[in-house]
């Protein structure tokens, strides 16, 4: 459980935690700006950590053992 509880929070600090320290680098990746890009990254990441946090929560082992 605890690993849940951590790997939900991981998304948030990244996400808006950093966020003001994102905001002072003047660069490019992709063609946008570091800040677009980050919150664009951080979009995908979360969908990636939402899907391990389903697989990993005890509770939807039981549904699929059934």
């Amino acid at each position: 459980m605890k690993r849940i509880i951590l790997l939900s929070i991981i998304p948030f600090i990244g996400s808006l935690g950093l966020l003001p320290f994102v905001d002072e680098v003047d660069q490019y990746v992709l063609g946008m700006p570091f800040i677009f890009f980050w919150v664009v990254l951080w979009t995908l990441l979360i969908s990636g950590f939402l899907w391990l946090i389903y697989h990993l929560d005890p509770r939807n082992m039981e549904d699929a053992d059934k």
